[in-house]
């Protein structure tokens, strides 16, 4: 059985040289009246004071001192301070990861979305412009007889607002990978519109 240490006279009575050395970590007003002191080894104790700083009730100041054989108290060293929970202490939460945190639902969305984008990608072998539009080659489509381009123009632009906001609308459910591939959609979708636009502006230029 190990011998308990003796507590060392001269540490446990520099009670104010404990409190000196918490008070460049703390306010002296947050420092509550002396609690006691423990030995922890041959000339190494450490001083307990009660805490008032706010959001720490119930917590303890410590400050552990030591010294060298036949050291008096002005040559006293402190090794540490700082602040420790009591057993009633205010604690917060346990920390939760991320993914362990998300609803079913939400992983469910993120999952259906990323695999619907998949979806999307170019396949082997086939040049990514071309991919999911036909009408992102670069060549004028032809004009059906009475078309009025104006209002097919504004169509399209008014079908990509929309499309934007029901994608505005389902990003803000999803976490951010499946809000990133919803931000690149629609970037694609009005890349695309400029696209169709300006093929109509040339292909008026050109009659």
């Amino acid at each position: 059985m190990a011998r308990k240490p003796k507590l060392d006279t001269i540490l446990a009575e520099a009670v104010d040289t404990a409190r000196l050395s918490l008070v460049e970590i703390a306010g002296e007003s947050e420092i509550g009246e002396h609690l006691g002191v423990t030995a922890e080894g041959e000339r190494l104790v450490t001083h307990r004071f009660i805490s008032h700083k706010k959001g720490y009730q119930g917590w303890t100041w410590f400050a552990t001192l030591a010294r060298v054989p036949r050291a008096k108290a002005k040559d006293l060293t402190v090794c540490e301070v700082g602040i420790i929970a009591g057993e009633d202490s205010l604690l917060a939460p346990a920390w939760v990861p991320w993914a362990d945190r998300l609803a079913k639902e939400e992983i469910e969305a993120a999952q259906a979305e990323q695999g619907t984008a998949e979806g999307e990608q170019p396949s082997e072998g086939e040049p990514a412009s071309a991919a999911g539009d036909d009408q992102s080659s670069g060549q004028p489509q032809e004009k059906l007889e009475g078309e009025d381009d104006s209002t097919s123009a504004q169509d399209d632009l008014a079908a990509d607002e929309e499309s934007d906001s029901e994608d505005e609308d389902a990003a803000q459910a999803l976490k951010s990978p499946a809000r990133r591939q919803v931000r690149r959609r629609r970037t694609a979708q009005r890349t695309a519109a400029r696209r169709r636009a300006a093929q109509r502006n040339r292909a008026r230029k050109d009659s």
